[in-house]
């Protein structure tokens, strides 16, 4: 008598299944990696005007200025500074200080200013 292995293998079925289960999961995963990456982008970035806008206030008062003074970039950042080194957007915008009685601003705009945090 001739006895035959079993084969413990799995079929194209049951890989087939698993693969479909695994791209529905990437599917619902990636919009939600997306969406995080820009809230942590859109915070930081509402942080860094944040910081902006302290040092904006501490020069002003240190300087006798009035709060309709304009001040640029350079006045708040350098290594004897408020600011060391003046944050950069994680979005790939630019940050306009303005003037005293103005909050900063960043370039790519609401959701990253102060106003939507």
């Amino acid at each position: 008598m001739l006895k035959m292995k079993k084969r413990n293998a799995f079929t194209l079925v049951e890989i087939l299944i698993v693969a479909l289960i695994i791209g529905m999961l990437v599917t619902i995963a990636i919009p939600n990696f997306v969406r995080a990456r820009e809230n942590a982008r859109a915070k930081t970035c509402a942080q860094n005007l944040r910081v902006i806008e302290v040092a904006k206030d501490q020069y002003l008062m240190d300087n006798n200025l009035p709060r309709t003074a304009t001040i640029a970039s350079i006045d708040i950042s350098g290594p004897n500074s408020y600011i060391k080194i003046l944050p950069v957007c994680p979005s790939s915008g630019t940050y306009d200080t303005g003037r005293g009685d103005q909050e900063a601003l960043c370039s790519i705009g609401p959701p990253h200013s102060l106003s939507g945090n």
